[in-house]
Formats: C-alpha cells, sequence, structure tokens
C-alpha cells in the first residue's frame, strides 16, 4: 500500500487520517483475499475472489468474501461483528498499542507503524493467542478420552501446568490477563453468544469441554501458583504495602477473550490462518486513534533506558578468557 500511495511519507494529521480511513476499509478485503491466494497458490484450492457489497456490515463482507457461495446466517455474521467488536481496542496498554506510539514517536509513515503492530500482535503471547488456544484443545481432545470425565480432564491440565503435556510451557492458554483478574468481561459478554452458535453448529459437547476446561483450570491455577480469589479491599488496604509488593500473587486467573474466539472462528469456518489477521481487522481503529493521539502529542522520541544490575566486572583481556 506504501506503494501505491503518493503522499505515504506525510505525517500531517489529515493525510494520517485520510490513510487510517482507508486502511479500515482495506484491511478486511487485504486479509481474506491474502488467504484465497495463499490457498489457491500453495495448497491447491479454488481461486475464489468476490466483490464486497457496501450495503453490507465489515463481519458479512468477510463471510461473503470468505466462502465459496458467499453466503452466512444472520447469527453467524452477528457473532462475527460482536468478536471483531470485543477484540476492538481497549485501552492502549497492549503490546501492539505501545509499540504503534513507540514506532509512531520515530516519525515513520503510517504503513511502516501498522506493520510494527501487525508484527507485535502476531506473537503467541499476545493476538496469536487464539490460536494457541486452539491448538491445545485439539491437543486436549486427542489425549482425553472421556471429555465428561472431570479427574482425567483434570489430571491432563495438571499435566500441561507442570509442563509435562502439550508444548511444555507450563502454560494454560487463554487464561489470564495483564489487566482482567476477577474476569475478563468481554468473554463473559462472548461466552453467552458462543454458547448460542455452539447449540446452531451441534458442537455443544466441545462447548461444554471448554466451558469445563475454563472453571478447572482457574481452580489449579489458583492453587499452583498461589493466587487467591476474593481477596476483599479491607483485606488490601490493610495489608498495604506487602500485598501491593506481592500483588501478582492475589490476583484471580480468569479466562480472557481468546479462550474462545478461536472456537467460535472454527464454527464460522475461519482458517487458523486468518485468526490474527482478523484480530488486525478488529484493532486497526485503535491503532489508528493512537497513531493521530501520538503525533499531535509527538515531542520526544520513545526510547528505553537500560541499566546494568550486575556486579561490577573487572576486564578480562580477550587472550586471557
Amino acid at each position: 500500500l506504501y506503494a501505491y500511495d503518493d503522499k505515504a511519507d506525510d505525517t500531517s494529521v489529515p493525510n494520517v487520517v485520510r490513510q487510517s480511513l482507508q486502511l479500515i476499509s482495506e484491511l478486511p478485503l487485504l486479509a481474506v483475499y491474502s488467504y484465497q491466494a495463499y490457498r489457491h497458490f500453495h495448497v491447491g484450492g479454488s481461486l475464489i475472489i468476490h466483490e464486497p457489497d457496501p450495503k453490507l456490515s465489515t463481519a458479512e463482507n468477510i463471510l461473503h468474501l470468505l466462502r465459496a457461495d458467499g453466503k452466512y446466517t444472520s447469527l453467524e455474521a452477528e457473532i462475527l461483528d460482536i468478536a471483531l467488536v470485543l477484540h476492538a481496542e481497549h485501552g492502549g496498554g497492549n503490546n501492539s498499542t505501545f509499540t504503534n506510539h513507540v514506532v509512531t514517536s520515530s516519525g515513520t509513515d503510517t504503513y511502516s507503524t501498522v506493520v510494527s503492530s501487525l508484527a507485535s500482535l502476531k506473537g503467541p503471547r499476545h493476538g496469536g493467542a487464539n490460536i494457541k488456544v486452539s491448538q491445545m484443545f485439539e491437543d486436549i481432545k486427542a489425549h482425553v478420552k472421556d471429555w465428561d470425565n472431570e479427574e482425567e480432564l483434570t489430571a491432563y491440565l495438571d499435566d500441561i501446568l507442570h509442563k509435562k503435556a502439550f508444548d511444555h510451557t507450563g502454560l494454560v492458554y487463554g487464561m489470564g490477563h495483564a489487566v482482567y483478574s476477577l474476569s475478563d468481561p468481554r468473554a463473559r459478554v462472548f461466552k453467552g453468544f458462543v454458547e448460542e452458535l455452539s447449540v446452531a453448529k451441534n458442537r455443544e459437547k466441545e462447548f461444554k469441554l471448554m466451558s469445563d476446561v475454563e472453571r478447572i483450570a482457574a481452580e489449579l491455577i489458583a492453587k499452583e501458583r498461589k493466587i487467591y480469589k476474593g481477596v476483599s479491599a479491607n483485606v488490601e488496604k490493610e495489608a498495604g504495602e506487602l500485598i501491593m509488593h506481592k500483588r501478582k500473587l492475589f490476583k484471580p486467573v480468569c479466562a480472557n477473550v481468546d479462550f474462545y474466539s478461536g472456537f467460535v472462528y472454527s464454527m464460522l469456518g475461519l482458517p487458523q490462518e486468518l485468526f490474527t489477521p482478523i484480530f488486525a481487522v478488529a484493532r486497526i481503529s485503535g491503532w489508528s486513534a493512537h497513531r493521530i493521539e501520538e503525533l499531535i502529542n509527538c515531542g520526544k522520541i520513545i526510547r528505553p533506558a537500560y541499566r546494568n544490575v550486575c556486579d561490577h566486572k573487572e576486564y578480562v583481556p580477550l587472550d586471557q578468557r
């Protein structure tokens, strides 16, 4: 897109607003068309190209462009629309948005800035988390014979926590959030719609498995990591600096929005290759707003200051090492 923009390097606010509006409208098309090209040229599938319909919403157009027959149900479109809203910018403290601020402060162009945010979003600890959640559940399905057997399910989740199963990181993906602790309100809103779609798609058994994993994993993590639920405001106030110093020990664990989003996307027929691009479609308006804010407030480049915390060491000549 940079190559097609005659004012690509113009960082004036009116021009960046123009670029941002174009990116908001173009990113869904770039995501789906890129996938269709990948599917055709690398996987050998048919090349499906539909024209976007200006009368349709972003969610409706994504489903229309992606599917061979261009058809979708109103429930599918509604839930994808809700997913896009819930994955939109929610404060600016996240990794990809901070990346956007940092790169914008360097004075670079809009396209370079968005690329940097995309690169950050791809990480499995950020936007790529829903892919890891999907892979984790496929692993759970393959190793837990009876999904209704809580003892068997608990034992396997305990193995995941103790780095004996799945990817051996000790992480239950989709559980926990840097800001939300008592609950992720996005996940709470999403869950009811996820259940409704699972009924329509005859995948209630998988939804029940996810609900059970959400509940059991929260209990196991709380027990394993000494993360306690229900610490009252009075207790925290009385404990004062001690609790503040060890705050994360008292932080409850909840499912975040990524926990259910991969399942929803699979029910909608979205391939995993589109999970992160769809997240970017939801985030692009927020990234744009933060970029404009940084440009308006820009005075200094954002750069870190590093401090060596190691003990002082005497220099040893190279030939004596």
